[in-house]
């Protein structure tokens, strides 16, 4: 049975999670203060087994970032990352009630823009502002 729980996963299963799909692991100190400091956690489990998880950062009135948007490739395609956003939205448009005009991000990954239209977002060129810039933590070479 697929349950939705608002709960924060171990970094063992954070890193089990991201590494089935393919994004690796990271050392379980990092994890462990990243999910400490995110605002709204939801796991996905059919019956004890982690199957999903999303999550939401930022300061909760200006801005929020939904990250993290993991279901295992045995439970992809069957509606499981819908049931996700479908919460993280929910959880959004309470944020709403403290600012009607909070800013929620999502960084799609690479050919996923089509998921995350379906719950609303459009891109920062069509919202006119602009592409928007990360500042990479890896290493990079300059031109």
């Amino acid at each position: 049975m697929i349950k939705y729980i608002e709960y924060t996963p171990t970094a063992d299963e954070f890193n089990y999670l991201t590494n089935s799909v393919g994004w690796g692991v990271r050392d379980n100190n990092i994890v462990e203060e990243a999910l400490k400091n995110t605002l709204y956690s939801l796991c996905v489990y059919d019956d004890d087994k982690l199957i999903g998880y999303g999550r939401i950062i930022g300061d909760k009135t200006i801005f929020v970032y939904v990250q993290d948007i993991i279901v295992i490739p045995e439970y992809q395609s069957k509606k499981i990352g819908t049931g996700i956003m479908n919460n993280i939205v929910n959880k959004i448009n309470d944020y709403k009630k403290i600012n009607p005009l909070l800013r929620a991000y999502v960084g799609a990954d690479k050919g996923k823009d089509g998921f995350y239209r379906k719950f609303g977002f459009i891109t920062r060129e069509e919202a006119s502002l602009g592409a928007g810039m990360i500042l990479f933590g890896g290493k990079h070479e300059e031109e």
